[in-house]
């Protein structure tokens, strides 16, 4: 065999272990279920950073509307009154009058990322002491807060997150689901597996007032593109515990174009490689679908290198199903799992462009990342 043959022998060789460790961590994860204590229900600020209109914005804010929970408040913060979004929240407030609903509209800017600002702005107004925090595009169930927020009775807990399951429509939403539900879950259940959660996910967190006090509040993370990576890791830093709730939200996608998922993908994978830049790099081995097809081709198509596709192909669909149809329940991975290899050969591309350059594109804006993972804003060419 020549070096190039054994590199990428090596590639499958360490994915395939990646994807069985994807497995166990994923069955172990699924054992042992966080337990539901019904009397344990200390009331919730839930924190709603908005700008402009999503994929059914109106039943996304409605799914927070109607917890089986006995005492809590919603703050919806955005940042200008011609906002559209405002008249959903109106009519949001109109129709669920027996809900603690408030609408913050202020222009203060504490960083470049806007969306901190809006929380910084929001939390004024938080009544109690547990806030939970979910983007927009986000819907949940009714037993949602009383399911998160059980980790909280464990006084060492400063942080829980949430994994999510992708409701997609359109070829190219459907492509960026599997590739999130069946490969980043499986890195999050790995991690979580093999030195617990030391981060979160804008999906949801749920974080004490203690806590984010102790971190130096939204001002600590407001120029950061990963805001929600920044929280759990920074109370990690601090000796609070992060959890991982077995509860899993739904993360609504809007129908979009290949150009707008491009530049969403990049943006993440940016946004990784500045966060935690040698499990960035080290990404590289978990890439077998891509690796064994390399080899086949490498090795003209021998019976080494169809056994090593075979191997590591069926790893991969295996973990895909741990993960995204045995955990996340995810209705796109159950339905379109044979995608996932086509997923992984995408997803690999933006992996390599990801290591160049440094300029996102996010909401409209051209922003600028900085080693530390900051941003600062860019004069659009004209």
């Amino acid at each position: 065999m020549r070096i190039i043959d054994v590199l990428l022998f090596i590639i499958c060789l360490s994915s395939v272990l990646f994807y069985g460790y994807g497995i166990y961590a994923a069955i172990t994860f699924w054992s042992h279920p966080y337990p539901i204590a019904p009397r344990f229900h200390p009331p919730v600020t839930i924190l709603k950073p908005i700008c402009g209109l999503d994929s059914y914005t109106y039943e996304n804010f409605a799914s927070f509307c109607q917890q089986d929970y006995p005492k809590y408040q919603m703050i919806f913060g955005v940042s200008a009154h011609e906002d559209p979004v405002i008249e959903v929240v109106e009519k949001i407030i109109h129709q669920f009058p027996d809900v603690d609903i408030h609408l913050v509209v202020s222009p203060q800017i504490i960083g470049t990322n806007l969306k901190v600002s809006n929380l910084a702005n929001a939390v004024v107004a938080a009544k109690h002491e547990i806030l939970v925090i979910a983007d927009s595009d986000i819907r949940v169930g009714k037993d949602y807060l009383q399911r998160v927020i059980q980790p909280f009775k464990d006084q060492k807990v400063g942080v829980v997150t949430c994994m999510y399951r992708s409701v997609a429509k359109g070829w190219v939403a459907t492509l960026e689901a599997i590739v999130t539900a069946t490969d980043f879950h499986a890195g999050v259940l790995a991690s979580n597996q093999l030195e617990g959660t030391k981060f979160a996910c804008g999906s949801t967190i749920a974080i004490r007032k203690e806590v984010l006090e102790a971190i130096g509040g939204f001002e600590a993370i407001a120029d950061y593109l990963a805001d929600d990576f920044k929280l759990g890791y920074l109370a990690a830093q601090k000796g609070y515990k992060v959890v991982l709730s077995d509860y899993v939200v739904d993360h609504v996608l809007a129908i979009t174009t290949v150009t707008d998922a491009i530049k969403r993908q990049i943006r993440w994978a940016r946004c990784i490689r500045v966060s935690r830049p040698w499990g960035y790099l080290g990404l590289l081995f978990t890439y077998g679908t891509v690796a064994s097809l390399l080899l086949l081709t490498a090795m003209q198509g021998s019976r080494v290198g169809w056994m090593a596709l075979v191997i590591t192909w069926v790893m991969r669909l295996l973990m895909g199903w741990a993960v995204g149809v045995n955990i996340l329940n995810d209705p796109i991975a159950k339905k379109f799992l044979w995608v996932i290899p086509l997923g992984d050969l995408i997803h690999f591309g933006i992996w390599c462009y990801g290591f160049v350059g440094s300029t996102i594109e996010w909401r409209g804006r051209r922003l600028k990342l900085t080693k530390e993972g900051k941003l600062y804003g860019v004069q659009s060419k004209t």
